[in-house]
């Protein structure tokens, strides 16, 4: 815009004024390939030529986006919760109706379109609270301690927020495994902290080694002050279900270190190797005695968005305070009340989670049998793309144990490790994108959630349906041998 004196007018926000922080931030799973998909799948409904005809996503763990249905008793809950009316319709189960009325009690009005309490509708926290003592064998849970949060996102970002301060030396460090889930790594950026990597170890099924916690904490010490650890279990990427010993060294860890312990356990429901159990970090504290459970500060995660329902879009959530300094908690209901409320749709999402239809209830046959199909659809696929990916030579990948998603190890030649640094991009960003446009599968390279120097790897979720999973890995397949190819017959033949 020219102004009346002949000046350019410039815009406020441009990059330089930009914050800088912003600039920092880097979320893969929604990153540059997945706006090239975009791209091309626009193209190809406009008739653009490619050498496939559909893209596959299998870059984010969305799983109603890749053909999962709805588990029906929680659709019919949500919707009696945001239409009271169908109260009186006969085609609702009672059960069903029963847990609509009792959520609409609890809201203001009796409405989900009123605000509710910052920490959540009580009647669905005392829900979680009953949920999670049933979980953890009888562990007591006070419902005081849970907050219901937007997405476990949004709960995970708020602890950090109150855990980052000083300058320096003395800034909050954030231990975080690496491969991470890019949300820390965004989040740490984002809030100026420093991250602290821990690296998973690849060649034991991507366990937690407790002597590399001891290297990256005595490492940190020098330029930061370590104050929290975050732990992902199930993994994401890895896929990995933490053993309980393992879980217990970390705590251990925490309690001699003073950190707060940060658990995000979205996967809890996503186990499939029938020898693994999930174990929530709650419960070994509990069984560690109380001199752990009555002091070390643990916040862990829950989410609609993973487990069998995969209500992404409800963005639902909660987290499990425990021992927060009283004056804290104010500060920490204080900072929550800010925004108000999380979305009350995805409370009530998040109450049928916690409160499923039980054995002697209408809902509970049908129900159960939706859930079942979907955790076992995700075991079936879990093997079949650890299977598959290793009969692929230059590709290994460790068992899928739990969550939804394959980290394999990718072999890349080094003509096209030093072809992909001339283009100025990592090789695995390099090798998914050739990936992508071959072959129209959309995956997340490695380097987007850390790897260890020198290694590569790509995430893919084991989301789609069996038989598009199965055009995945064959055409993953094929691509891998002809890239092996392509960048080797370019090499001197080896003495």
């Amino acid at each position: 815009a020219i102004k009346e004196n002949g000046k350019m007018r410039e815009k406020t926000l441009t990059m330089d004024t930009l914050n800088p922080q912003v600039k920092a931030v880097e979320y893969a799973v929604r990153g540059p390939i997945v706006t090239k998909a975009g791209d091309i799948e626009r193209g190809l409904q406009q008739g653009q030529k490619h050498p496939f005809t559909e893209v596959i996503k299998a870059n984010i763990g969305d799983s109603h986006a890749m053909g999962q249905k709805p588990i029906t008793f929680l659709r019919q809950v949500v919707a009696l919760c945001s239409f009271p009316e169908l109260l009186n319709s006969p085609s609702f189960p009672e059960d069903a109706k029963q847990r609509a009325r009792r959520i609409l009690q609890g809201c203001g009005g009796q409405s989900l379109g009123s605000y509710s309490a910052s920490q959540g509708v009580d009647c669905i926290r005392q829900d979680v609270a009953v949920y999670i003592e049933q979980r953890d064998k009888g562990v007591p849970a006070d419902w005081d301690n849970i907050y219901l949060t937007t997405g476990a996102s949004d709960g995970i970002v708020s602890i950090l927020k109150m855990l980052v301060s000083g300058q320096g030396r003395s800034r909050s460090g954030v231990m975080i495994p690496i491969p991470q889930y890019p949300l820390y790594s965004a989040a740490i950026s984002e809030l100026e902290a420093v991250q602290i990597n821990y690296y998973l170890d690849e060649d034991n099924c991507w366990a937690l080694d407790i002597n590399e916690l001891h290297r990256a904490y005595q490492a940190a010490k020098e330029h930061c002050h370590p104050r929290v650890i975050c732990i992902i279990n199930p993994g994401n990427p890895t896929g990995q279900v933490q053993s309980r010993k393992c879980i217990e060294e970390v705590l251990h860890f925490a309690y001699e270190e003073n950190l707060f312990v940060m658990s995000d356990e979205v996967y809890q429901d996503n186990v499939y190797s029938p020898d693994l159990q999930f174990h929530s970090f709650k419960k070994v504290l509990y069984e560690m005695g109380p001199e752990y459970f009555n002091t070390v500060e643990l916040a862990s995660f829950h989410s609609t968005s993973k487990g069998y329902s995969g209500e992404c879009g409800f963005r639902g959530g909660y987290m499990e305070v425990l021992n927060l300094d009283l004056e804290v908690k104010a500060q920490l209901v204080k900072l929550l009340s800010v925004r108000l409320c999380p979305p009350v749709s995805g409370q009530a999402a998040m109450d049928v989670i916690v409160n499923p239809p039980l054995p002697h209830e209408p809902s509970y046959l049908q129900f159960h049998k939706e859930k079942s199909a979907v955790l076992g659809a995700l075991a079936e696929k879990a093997q079949m793309t650890e299977q598959t990916l290793n009969t692929v030579p230059g590709i290994k990948c460790n068992p899928v144990q739990g969550a939804m998603y394959a980290f394999p190890r990718i072999f890349i030649p080094p003509r096209a490790v030093e072809e992909a640094k001339s283009l100025g991009m990592s090789p695995d960003m390099m090798y998914c994108l050739r990936l992508l446009e071959e072959t129209g599968i959309c995956l997340v390279p490695g380097s987007g959630f850390g790897q260890r120097e020198g290694t590569y790897h790509f995430r893919m979720t084991i989301l789609p349906t069996t038989e598009k999973l199965k055009v995945l890995l064959e055409k993953l397949r094929d691509f891998h041998i002809k890239f092996l190819k392509e960048y080797a017959s370019l090499e001197e033949p080896k003495r």
